[in-house]
């Protein structure tokens, strides 16, 4: 916010030339404002980053971790259902080898435990996952709010000092080209007359 009320001010300095001088009141919100964003900086980037950005990033990591597992999972399960499909066609076509099909059942047997216990994990880990979240990002939606808070306070504080200025202002005049150019702004339209 800060960053783009500094762009905001700073092209408002650019409307000004030698010819054209910048009030009072406008040389002072540019001031403002470039104050306001460094103190923003260093007070209140800190805290965000620390309450909501980093716990945020935490959270954000585990699941890759988690798509990991469940790629693991469903390879596993081709895994199985290949031995599976390697155990019936022996019994449907049995081999003169009679070692093969206890063999093939063997390994669907090792298959189906490494799929099942992948599996197992899965469903009882990912909804302690999900049921998790919420406690844990709570207090980080908390921070958020509170930092908000804090910053349209000081906000509303820096500029409503400058409000003197500004009335200063209108009251030499100004105000009467305020309001005319905001009438010409609304009487413009996008859409022509139908």
């Amino acid at each position: 916010m800060t960053t783009t009320q500094l762009r905001i001010a700073q092209t408002l300095g650019l409307f000004y030339d030698d010819w054209v001088v910048m009030s009072q009141g406008g040389r002072e919100y540019v001031r403002t404002i470039e104050r306001f964003n460094e103190e923003t900086k260093t007070d209140l980037d800190k805290a965000f980053q620390t309450t909501v950005l980093e716990p945020l990033a935490r959270l954000c990591s585990y699941f890759p971790e988690i798509n990991e597992a469940v790629k693991r999972r469903k390879k596993k399960q081709l895994d199985y259902d290949a031995q599976k499909s390697k155990v019936r066609k022996l019994i449907d076509r049995p081999s003169d080898d009679p070692q093969k099909l206890p063999m093939a059942e063997q390994e669907a047997d090792l298959a189906r435990e490494m799929y099942e216990g992948l599996n197992t994990i899965l469903i009882t880990d990912l909804p302690k996952v999900v049921d998790l979240r919420v406690p844990y990002l709570d207090p980080s939606f908390e921070a958020l709010i509170k930092i908000e808070l804090l910053f349209s306070q000081k906000s509303y504080e820096e500029l409503e000092a400058l409000r003197p200025q500004f009335s200063q202002e209108m009251e030499q005049g100004q105000d009467t080209r305020v309001d005319d150019i905001l009438q010409q702004m609304r009487s413009l339209t996008i859409t022509g007359n139908f």
